[in-house]
This record gives C-alpha cells, structure tokens and sequence, in this order.
C-alpha cells in the first residue's frame, strides 16, 4: 500500500501547522465575502438616496421655471392694455418676450380660438381652439402649464403656458399664453451632475418629452417608452430598476415638477445599475484577491517556517548529539538559544564544548548575514521597481486596443477606461518605488537648468488635475506675478508638487479646499501647499517624511499609495540644494507643506513658444465661425476677436453659405455636426464658391475617428482639430495661415 506523502499527513509537523493557519483565516474569509455583500447593498442604498436628491432637485428647477412663467401671465392677465387695440397688444407682447429669456413668444387668445395679437408677427391666422391647454384654462379658469406642441407661428419644440383673462364682470374675457422653448427649460437641469451613461428625463401627462439629457433635440416631442411611463404613474417616490431601450438597465427615481395646480410634468433620473455597483464591486474583488494572496502566503509561510523552526533544527540537533558522541567536541549545532525547548536543547548540547568560541563565530556569522541581508533588500527593491513597469505597457496597449476593436460596446469601453486608470495609478506607483530606489542608491542624475518655478506650478496642478476634480476639491494658486527663477530639473521639481498636491489630495475630504502659494523670502523661493484635510499628530509629523510612512486611512480616502511620495519629494528637494518641513495644528486642522529652493538671479532664456507668441496674431484676417453650439461659438468668437480678428457667426450651414458670399473669409473654422447638412458638404459648396474658394478651411468637431479625418480632407478641409480646440494651437495655427496669405 502506498503511503501518502509527507506533507499530506497530519503527522507532520509543517502539515499541522498549516491547517491551524487555515483555520485562523477561514473566519477573515467569510467576513470578507459577508462584507463585500453588505456593501453592495449600502452601495445602492446610498444610490437610491442620492438620485432621489437629483431627480427632486431636478424637478424643483422646473417647477421654479414654470412658476416664473405663470406669474409673467397673471401680470399680462391685469393689464389693460392687453385687450386693447391689436397693435397695442402687439408691442406689449413684443416688449415683454424681449425682456424674459426661455419664451419663443407671447399672445391672446380669443374665445372662438382666434390669435389677435402675438409678439412674433403671424403671417396667416392662426386657431388655438383645439388646444386642450386653451380649453382647461377657459373651464378650469386658471393657470394651466399645457402638453408637448410644435408651435405653429414660431415653428419649434415648446409648451404652452395659459392664464385666463378675467374681465370685471368676472367672466373669462380671452386667454393669454406663453410659448416657453424646450431647450430653454432643459438649461434649468444643466447644473445636475450624473453619472456616465444616466438620462433625465421630463414628460407632460401624455407621457411626451419635454426635456431630456442627453441629446435634448433629438428626443423632444417623441414618446416615453410604455415600461417607463407605466412606473412613471406608478412608482411615486420608490426607486425602481428598468432596462430602456439602448439595453442599458438603470436605476429610475421620480419626482412630480410642483404641486398638482402648477404642472402634470414627471422628471425621472435613471443610472446605470453598473456604476452604482461598480465601486463595490472593484472593493470586493481587490479584497478577495487579498485574501487569497494572504492565504497563499501564510500557508507558504507556515510550510516554510515549519522546515525552518521545527525540522531542520531538530535534525541539526540530531547530527550535532551524533558528532559529540563520535568525539567531535568541536561540533555546534548552530541554533540560536530561545526559551523554547529546541533552543534549550541546543544550548545544553553547545555549552558541552567551547561554548564561547560558538557564540563569538555566531555573532561573527550574523553580523555579515545582516549585512549581506541589506544589500540584498536594497537591490531587490530597485531590480522589482524595474521589472514591475514591464507588464505594464502591453496591459495598457490592450486595452486602448480593446476598446477600439470595440468602440460600440459600452460595457468593454467602461472596462477599458478602468483598466486604463488602474494601470496609470500602477505606473504611478511603480515610478515612485523606482525613484526612492534609486535616490537612496545614490543613482539619480538632475538635468539642471535656469527656470520658472511658476511653470512648474502650473504643469504640476496640470498633472494632477483629473484627481482633484474627482474628489471636488477647489485649488486655489497664488502664484507672484513676475517669474520666479531657480535652478533645477523642470521634471523632478514638477514631481515634487504634484506629489505635494496628490497628499493633499488624498488626505483632505470631498469638496475641501488646497491653496499652493508662492513667495520670495530673502534669497530664497518658498513654496507652500495648504489643506483643510484630516491633519497630523505630532509624532506623524516627525516621520511623515519617512519611507512608508503614511497617515491612517478611513474608507472615504480611496487612493492608494505605498507612503513614497513624501520621502520622495524630500530627497529631490534635497538635491536641488533646498529644504523641505511639514506643519499640523493636530487631527482635524489640515497641514502645511512648504519647500525652500534657492533663488536664482540669471534671466529665463525666451522660449520658441514665447517669442512666437508677440506675433501670433500680427496679420488680421476674416475668419468665418459656425457652430450649432451658441456658447461654443460665442467664446470662440471673443478669444478671435480679442486677438484682432474679424468674425462673423453662422449657427447653420445654409446661412454660413450666404455669410461667406457677402463676407469673403480668409479662413473658415466650421463644424462638422450642423442641424441642416454637416461641414463636410459645407466644405464643398464653400470650394466652389469663387468668394471662399481661396479660404483656408478648418474642421472642428468631435469626431476623432481616422475614417473622419479622412472624409473631412476629402470634402476640401485644409486642417483638423478635434473639440476642445487648444487655443493656443489654434492661435499658431492661424499665424501661419497668415504669414502663407500675407507674406511680409
């Protein structure tokens, strides 16, 4: 019969005590897999919770627009004037839609139907009287905030608002009405902050929608899905999860737009059931990884110590006994003497012979094994920071890749931007690992040179900008107005205040405030980065420079880090012959962190940048803007002008055509996404037009894509850049038109 191996049996000393280590993290894993269900749960409690709070405050924005419109109509509803002569009514109208922005136009309504006055001028008549709004106001006489129409003397996406006339006798006399333009109540939730992928979306009692993001245009005056309707009347304040139409299942809530009298609108906000779940989700896979790695190394621990402690010692006893009996009076067995049996046993065993000579060779013995122990972990650390950035750059590679092999998969693309912002925080630490490796070594070269410390500021909080934004905290920069020379490596100083920022950062909570300062103190810069954060105790702030040395983590600080960044900063510092300290009035009260470099007097050298920047804008030139977004074209439009261009505005592509055969552009920045036909059939009408045939045409839009690139220069474009356009880039590019159009 075959026995089993050794280290299957109970028999064994190692095998038992790996079973006891076994036995001790069995508890550890269950409160893990119960933990990571538990947050789960309070994930989307807290979800629920949350989006409840948008969808009423949504739903309260609107409410105070309409309450706004009905209180313009009971105004108009007291004025004399109103039913009036016609032409007087006209211009009241008229006088009172140029003074409220949001209404497309204002008018009365007689009691057969007829319009007789409007502020927009009617080009035929027109008859309300099948307006179910026009009937309830008349028979319910008051305010009534009416359903989805498509105006018939302005043409666009609006809501009737109606208000009877009541005259002194106390009957219904007329109806005024206001026409409020969808887009202009959709601004009313633009302030609501949601997550990827999540719509809002606003319905009348039909069930149509009057308001919805994304994408407003596309969706007014179609129908809510019959599923989403249904929980609309239904639901109530009851958060429910519902799978629209783009396959995507969301977390839904719902809130009524004001009281009963003042609208029958619904706002509902629905999140996709993955990003609530998301953040439990990654918390419970890192823990079970965790714990697996933990379990894995405590059994190899208890394998690797039981031969150690238990066996190889037992056996060194054994040879040492049999050598002494053989007459080997010179024989130790080299174990250090514990309290323990096996300890005591070796000491009663050595202390037959020379125990002093043993003990003396011993320590000898250690002494260079601690020795050796040191160089070894030192170059360990360096050779594990090297080869850990390895694997890091075909994971990255695939996942950009993944994601454009599947740019319409939502979930992949998801995926991809989380493997991309983990591998980024692993490269993160990786690069501090490998830094603190190498300052410590002694192995760090500076590329020194004369700069500006404010451009280090400034390409720090660059850096570090997408974190700051994800906890909401607000960076206040006080930087002097003249330059602020040192002399250093521009890319180790700007490491060392973005790593000041990012403790910051991770250390202060959601929404707090970092201010960076900036000042000159005799021959010294000083640099301090300030946080209202969680603070330090003393005996923090003596080590906090130290190796891993780290502040204790509540679950409201996700960022991880190895405690490097500090002990980092401090040696770069050091190099650049400057000083570094930290400052906390105690727990609770924020830190200071304030670095001292010295002044350097040698002037900064002019840059290509700077030089070309006094002549970027010396030619003025005709440059023709269209845009459908009217914020977007209106910036451009000042920034250009401001740099002494003529602009002249087109929101269509119809009316960039007229424009441009009166204008006579020189250039012609144009969208490619236009509500008629897109840029790229612009491109084309525009070329052959003798008036803009010579212009120099450039693509600005949101399509990145190789295939867009490739049509827009097909239509006839000469350049392309992809939203938000660097104004910096557009400036040189537009000098170099210039300077091709109207050589000097």
């Amino acid at each position: 019969m075959n026995r089993p191996a050794p280290f299957l049996r109970l028999s064994s000393l190692r095998s038992r005590l790996m079973l006891l280590v076994a036995l001790a993290i069995l508890p550890l894993a269950v409160m893990t897999v119960v933990g990571g269900m538990r947050e789960r749960e309070q994930a989307v409690e807290a979800s629920q919770e949350n989006l409840r709070r948008l969808t009423n405050l949504a739903a309260a924005n609107e409410a105070q627009s309409i309450e706004r419109a009905r209180q313009i109509l009971v105004d108009l509803a007291s004025v004399p004037d109103l039913l009036g002569p016609t032409a007087g009514c006209n211009a009241l109208l008229a006088d009172v839609l140029d003074r409220n922005e949001g209404y497309v136009n204002f008018g009365l309504i007689q009691l057969n139907g007829e319009v007789s006055c409007s502020a927009v001028p009617m080009l035929h008549p027109v008859n309300l009287g099948d307006r179910s709004h026009f009937k309830r106001a008349i028979s319910e006489r008051r305010f009534i905030a009416g359903d989805y129409v498509f105006g018939r003397v302005i043409r666009r996406h609006t809501i009737n608002l109606t208000y009877p006339v009541i005259d002194r006798s106390g009957n219904v006399a007329a109806v005024v009405f206001a026409a409020m333009d969808l887009a202009g109540l959709d601004t009313f939730v633009n302030d609501i902050n949601l997550p990827p992928g999540s719509v809002l979306v606003t319905a009348d009692a039909n069930g149509t929608i009057i308001s919805r993001r994304p994408d407003p245009e596309r969706w007014f005056g179609t129908r809510v899905p019959v599923h989403l309707r249904e929980a609309m009347q239904s639901a109530g304040r009851r958060a429910v999860v519902i799978q629209d139409d783009d396959g995507v299942e969301r977390l839904h809530t719902f809130a009524r737009v004001g009281a009963a009298t003042l609208s029958d609108y619904t706002v509902t906000i629905g999140i996709p059931t993955d990003t609530v779940t998301a953040g439990a989700r990654r918390a419970q896979l890192m823990s079970l990884v965790g714990l697996a790695a933990t379990t894995m190394l405590a059994l190899l621990a208890a394998w690797l110590a039981g031969d150690v402690l238990i066996v190889q010692r037992v056996r060194k006893l054994k040879d040492t006994a049999s050598r002494i009996s053989a007459g080997e009076l010179d024989a130790r067995s080299g174990i250090a003497y514990e309290r323990e049996e096996i300890g005591q046993l070796a000491e009663a065993l050595d202390g037959m012979a020379a125990a002093l000579q043993k003990k003396e060779a011993a320590r000898g013995l250690a002494e260079r094994e601690l020795r050796a122990a040191d160089q070894r972990k030192d170059e360990f650390l360096a050779m594990l920071a090297h080869e850990l950035r390895n694997p890091l750059a075909p994971i990255s590679t695939g996942a950009h890749l993944l994601k454009l092999l599947h740019s319409d998969n939502a979930q992949i693309t998801q995926t991809c931007a989380i493997i991309a912002r983990q591998v980024e925080h692993m490269t993160g630490l990786v690069d501090d690992l490998l830094d603190v490796s190498r300052v410590t070594r002694g192995l760090v070269s500076l590329s020194t040179g004369v700069l500006d410390l404010r451009k280090v500021v400034d390409d720090a909080a660059e850096q570090i900008r997408p974190l700051i934004a994800t906890r909401r905290h607000t960076v206040v920069l006080d930087l002097p107005l003249d330059a602020a020379t040192v002399k250093g490596d521009h890319k180790r100083l700007v490491q060392v205040v973005a790593n000041l920022l990012n403790n910051a950062n991770k250390y202060t909570p959601e929404g707090g405030r970092i201010e960076l300062r900036l000042s000159q103190d005799d021959g010294d810069y000083v640099l301090s980065v300030k946080d209202d954060g969680i603070g330090m105790e003393p005996q923090l702030v003596a080590r906090v420079f130290d190796l891993f040395s780290q502040a204790e983590r509540t679950p409201d600080r996700s960022q991880g880090g190895l405690g490097l960044g500090l002990a980092l900063a401090k040696s770069l510092v050091e190099l650049h012959g400057g000083s570094v300290r930290a400052e906390s009035a105690g727990l609770g009260k924020g830190s200071t962190f304030t670095v001292r470099l010295p002044r350097h007097t040698q002037e900064l050298p002019l840059t290509i940048a700077q030089s070309r920047g006094h002549t970027a804008a010396a030619t003025p030139m005709k440059v023709l803007l269209v845009d459908d977004n009217l914020d977007a074209a209106h910036t451009l439009q000042l920034f250009l002008g401001a740099a002494g261009h003529t602009v002249e505005v087109a929101y269509c592509g119809a009316d960039a055509v007229d424009v441009a055969r009166v204008f006579e552009p020189d250039v012609c920045l144009l969208d490619i996404g236009l509500p008629d036909f897109d840029g790229n059939e612009l491109a084309r009408r525009l070329r052959r037009m003798p008036q803009s045939t010579g212009a120099t045409l450039i693509a600005m839009t949101g399509y990145g894509r190789q295939q867009d690139r490739e049509a827009s220069m097909a239509a006839g474009f000469d350049h392309y850049m992809v939203k938000p356009v660097n104004t910096v880039e557009l400036s040189d590019r537009l000098a170099d038109i210039a300077a091709q159009q109207h050589p000097r």
